[in-house]
């Protein structure tokens, strides 16, 4: 049990209040989320939840009390090592360590009274099922293919997230086929939905999932496209609006910085931009996280075959500035894209970036030919510039 008064009483509440019963003991409040000018009892299994939301608390590097070294799996601790072999963006000095110390250094145990005790994200990580199913019931993930009504695929995972991951990603593989591209005098078959993109969705989700909830990592398949769902909605200060801009931070930094020194996840804390890019390089719509709430966190990947004009237009620009283009220049021209013409207003009602960063971005893409304006002061509208429409 998480004690708030260890970590602070104003902070776990954030609007709500603290009162005492005739015995003396702290009772918590918390405003609702419905707008309405009313508290609520605040129950003792939310409180983990509020304190990792407010920053307050990591629970995945709580010590699991109960647990001991030989509920580490050895067979995924070598899943372990050979993952970060195998990733160029992995920390590759781990690999020089000694089984304790590459758990000490990737905080998968502490020291708990002399002992070395597995973490929850040690046991989450390369844990024996056994154990997490006995320690960390909350752990569970499915994967599932609807076609229509019809039920394709529906399995169901509560093995250590390493294993669970690979498991996933090989189930996926059959379910997402590619569309052969032709730019220039190259041609490469191109994914329905971006591996890269999934990936890091996938690995997203685990890392932020609620841990201390009941609920699972849900990947679905359907016929609108690919739905990545996790317990747990975002953390404090961060929403559907500004998930480009807001500053990385998540529920579980020890999951997560693990994760990130394996390679599986993005080192610079910036996988979302990685799953925006995958549906930007290819002209296809933007990653939906609409269905997002304070109880979890859903994107969904929409099916769509890739733009042939809108790749060829990237490819030429890569070729002609020898670097990628930047994900606010994609966001731009996939704006302009879709709705023609807009105005400075609408670009920036719409598009999380500054307006100061906006009007850079556009002045670069307007010298590369890439967009034109009209007009002037208030009234100047932007438009993809004809180089493109050639």
């Amino acid at each position: 049990m998480v004690d708030p008064l260890k970590y602070g009483c104003r902070s776990l509440l954030s609007g709500g209040r603290v009162f005492g019963d005739e015995q003396g003991c702290c009772c918590f409040e918390r405003r609702t989320m419905d707008g309405t000018p009313e508290s609520v009892p605040m129950y003792p299994y939310e409180i983990a939840t509020r304190l990792s939301d407010l920053g307050r608390l990591d629970y995945s590097a709580q010590p699991v009390m109960e647990s001991t070294r030989d509920d580490l799996d050895p067979l995924e601790r070598d899943r372990l090592r050979k993952i970060i072999a195998s990733y160029q963006s992995s920390d590759r000095n781990l690999l020089e360590l000694s089984d304790a110390d590459l758990e000490k250094s990737l905080r998968l145990v502490v020291s708990v009274n002399g002992e070395l005790t597995p973490t929850l994200a040690g046991l989450l990580l390369i844990g024996n099922e056994e154990a997490l199913q006995r320690l960390v019931p909350t752990n569970e993930a499915a994967f599932q293919v609807l076609v229509g009504t019809d039920i394709k695929v529906n399995q169901t995972y509560r093995g250590p997230l390493l294993k669970t991951i690979e498991q996933i990603a090989e189930s996926f593989k059959p379910w997402n086929p590619g569309t052969e591209l032709t730019v220039g005098l190259f041609s490469s078959v191109v994914p329905e939905f971006d591996e890269r993109a999934f990936r890091e969705a996938l690995v997203n989700a685990f890392g932020h999932r609620d841990y201390s909830l009941l609920g699972r990592v849900r990947v679905l398949v359907d016929d609108a496209g690919l739905t990545i769902a996790n317990p747990g909605g975002f953390v404090e200060g961060i929403n559907v609006h500004n998930l480009l801009t807001a500053e990385p931070r998540g529920r579980n930094p020890c999951l997560m910085d693990a994760l990130k020194r394996t390679g599986l996840a993005e080192r610079t804390g910036r996988g979302i931009d990685r799953i925006f890019e995958g549906a930007l390089n290819y002209g296809r719509p933007l990653p939906d996280y609409s269905r997002s709430n304070r109880r979890g966190v859903s994107v969904l990947l929409p099916r769509s075959v890739p733009d042939k004009a809108f790749v060829e237009l990237l490819a030429e620009e890569r070729e002609r500035s020898g670097k990628s283009m930047s994900l606010d220049g994609l966001l731009i021209l996939d704006k302009l894209k879709s709705e023609r013409r807009c105005g400075f207003d609408v670009l920036s009602g719409s598009l999380d970036m500054s307006d100061q960063r906006l009007r850079t971005v556009l002045g670069q893409l307007t010298e590369a030919g890439l967009v034109e304006s009209a007009g002037v002061g208030a009234r100047r509208t932007y438009m993809l510039g004809a180089k493109v429409y050639r």
